[in-house]
């Protein structure tokens, strides 16, 4: 059974930091893509960053420069560190795996910037 599970959100004041981590089960990270997106109350679930196995980054405009994925595939965990965020970041943050044995996500971890 694939499990990934977030950890690390929580409430932060504007400008702040937060380190996200993904901790997968039942599955390897080193044949996956891994990536994190979130959803804000009302909105779509939208990709915030994702990296390949070969270390090929993708990030949305709206965090470039403040937030970066990072992937340990010996530990099969998966971070995001979050810099200089802004109350707009207020969403829950998921975890998400895909490969040739489809896609996986976690639960979600909410995370809160208060102006």
């Amino acid at each position: 059974q694939v499990r990934l599970v977030e950890s690390g959100g929580g409430l932060v004041q504007a400008g702040g930091s937060l380190r996200l981590s993904c901790a997968a089960s039942g599955i390897s990270f080193s044949y996956n893509t891994i990536g994190w997106y979130r959803q804000a109350p009302g909105k779509q679930r939208e990709l915030v960053a994702s990296i390949t196995t070969v270390h090929s980054f993708n990030y949305a405009d709206f965090v470039k420069g403040r937030f970066t994925i990072i992937r340990d595939d010996a530990k099969n965990t998966a971070y995001l560190q979050m810099n200089s965020l802004q109350p707009e970041d207020t969403a829950v943050y998921y975890c998400s795996a895909w490969g040739r044995g489809g896609q996986y996500w976690g639960q979600g971890t909410q995370v809160t910037v208060s102006s």
